[in-house]
């Protein structure tokens, strides 16, 4: 008993942490299973600092206690050895860095988390929030579970709990930024989105820029469509008929003033009069139709023409038809005379 309290006592060089021993962060019940489980009297015994780092790239999970029987994971035993040697703070600063081995860098943000300052845990601790590497963790039940690095780095800076430790408290991070301490965190995130937007709103100067050195052409090609020939030249068939042709009307109309007291004109005369009338009423028509009209009119032109195609076609078939059928008649005819001779 005198040799196991021996080995488990904390180095004399140790200096205290919060105010007390550096074991003591873990609670007494999680300490008395991790001083009597396996892996603590035959792995961690005699255990240094350089011999350290091989435990902790042997590690494959993390997790407090589990099962029924309360057993402690490796993890918390290796956490609970680096309390008692207490390494330097460089060598916890390589774990952290350690770019290779996920779980030797889990093992050294425990730790830092658990005897670090506030402005060290956020230094140290933030940039691990961009490593989105997967890692194992061991529940009560014994069960493995997924979970991620910058998951875990978050619930070191935000919950008071992790893998059954209770967490020293630290300071709120939005104080140290009012009292100038710390800067405001940028995230990965927020500056991707940064450029993202920024590119957007290229595009968007781009677009409107395009259109506005394109317009110009754009109204020199609409003046020449043929559109805007017709609607130029609808009014010039709307305007009223020369002077010439009212004068001609008016001849038409009114008999000269030699004619005045003579007899009335001829029947043939009144016949003549009437067709130049219509004439000239159809002129002034013709005239005065306006473009869409004009269209309509050959569009019943066109399909009259259609209409006239087809029947023609139909009664060539039906010829055809009665052609085929008077052959066939005389064909059979004959055959039958030929029978009646035989």
């Amino acid at each position: 008993a005198a040799y196991q309290i021996m080995a488990n006592r904390t180095v004399k060089d140790a200096q205290s942490v919060k105010g007390t021993n550096p074991q003591h962060l873990v609670e007494k019940i999680i300490r008395s299973r991790v001083y009597d489980c396996k892996y603590w009297k035959e792995e961690c015994f005699a255990l240094t600092a350089e011999l350290l780092v091989d435990k902790a790239m042997g590690l494959d999970h993390i997790g407090g206690v589990y099962g029924g029987n309360v057993k402690p994971t490796d993890f918390v035993c290796l956490v609970l050895k680096m309390l008692q040697i207490q390494p330097s703070k460089d060598i916890i600063i390589e774990f952290i860095k350690n770019p290779d081995y996920k779980y030797v860098r889990a093992l050294g943000t425990m730790y830092l988390r658990l005897i670090g300052t506030s402005l060290e845990c956020y230094n140290y601790l933030e940039p691990l929030y961009n490593d989105y590497r997967r890692i194992k963790m061991k529940n009560k039940l014994g069960v493995m579970e997924l979970l991620h690095m910058d998951e875990y780095v978050d619930q070191l800076l935000t919950q008071e709990r992790v893998c059954d430790v209770i967490l020293p408290r630290i300071q709120k991070r939005h104080i140290l930024e009012q009292l100038e301490q710390l800067e405001p965190r940028v995230s990965a995130l927020e500056e991707d989105l940064s450029d993202v937007e920024s590119e957007e709103e290229e595009e968007e100067e781009d677009k409107k820029s395009r259109p506005r050195s394109r317009s110009p052409e754009r109204g020199g090609r609409r003046s020449l469509s043929p559109r805007s020939k017709r609607r130029s030249r609808s009014p010039r068939g709307s305007q009223s008929p020369s002077p010439s042709h009212r004068r001609r009307r008016k001849s038409s109309r009114s008999p000269t003033p030699d004619h005045h007291h003579h007899r009335s004109p001829s029947p043939t005369s009144k016949r003549q009069h009437r067709h130049s009338r219509k004439r000239s009423h159809s002129r002034s028509r013709s005239h005065s139709y306006s473009p869409h009209r004009s269209h309509h009119h050959s569009d019943k032109r066109e399909r009259d023409s259609d209409r006239r195609e087809r029947d023609t076609s139909d009664k060539r078939d039906t010829s055809d038809k009665r052609d085929t059928s008077d052959k066939r008649d005389t064909s059979d005819k004959r055959d039958t005379s030929d029978k009646r001779d035989t």
